[in-house]
């Protein structure tokens, strides 16, 4: 066989592997999920610990999953309350599990309600994580009332880049000014889908808390 023809296959085969290992990184999934804190919302946080658990037991070793709060300033690393990327040795992944859950349990049982919430700056801390991950499939989960309220002076309205990414809201409960007008609820929705669609994300809403598998469904 000619030389010319060996180096061909030579590098054929580095390419294809090199294409397997690509393959495989992009079926790595990362989850962002944020907490919203602030009002009487700090009440359902026992639900979002049942999400937490259940991710917990869905990840993979190469997994990413963090989850944060959303208070009056969330973009910033101290709103992260844990974060790892799961080890691919199933003895060393099941232990980082077991001190994630502790770390959120701990949390939700001594939060304290937040002033305001900061739901964008949170979403550009949820980018910017995922992104570092190197995760192939991205989803952002945001369980909150979507009703956002921020201080004085904040800059969020401006548009955030969200290619290849899923937006999904949990438990979007209706407040009481709802009740008197059902409009204000299906705004929000309307507004955040618009905003994730807008970003190239996929926006999907889930209420009912007993579909959970439905959470990383592509």
């Amino acid at each position: 066989m000619k030389k010319n023809s060996i180096a061909i296959i030579v590098l054929l085969f580095i390419g294809g592997l090199l294409t397997g290992c690509s393959d495989a990184e992009n079926h790595r999934r990362g989850v962002y999920m944020l907490m919203d804190t602030s009002g009487t919302y700090k009440n359902e946080l026992n639900k979002a610990c049942s999400i937490v658990h259940y991710l917990l037991g869905t990840l993979e070793p190469g997994d990413s999953l963090g989850v944060a709060r959303v208070d009056t300033a969330s973009f910033s690393e101290k709103d992260i309350i844990a974060k790892t990327t799961f080890d691919r040795r199933p003895s060393v992944s099941n232990g980082q599990k077991r001190i994630f859950r502790d770390k959120i349990d701990k949390f939700v049982s001594a939060v304290k309600g937040s002033a305001y919430t900061d739901i964008t700056g949170g979403v550009l801390q949820a980018v910017e994580y995922l992104n570092e991950t190197g995760a192939g499939k991205k989803y952002i989960l945001i369980f909150s009332d979507l009703k956002e309220d921020l201080a004085k002076g904040y800059i969020r309205d401006f548009p955030i880049q969200m290619r290849g990414f899923n937006v999904v809201a949990l438990n979007v409960t209706k407040l009481r000014s709802d009740n008197i007008d059902p409009r204000e609820y299906m705004s929000r929705l309307e507004y955040w889908k618009k905003r994730s669609e807008e970003g190239s994300a996929r926006w999907r809403v889930i209420n009912d808390l007993e579909r959970l598998d439905a959470i990383l469904a592509d």
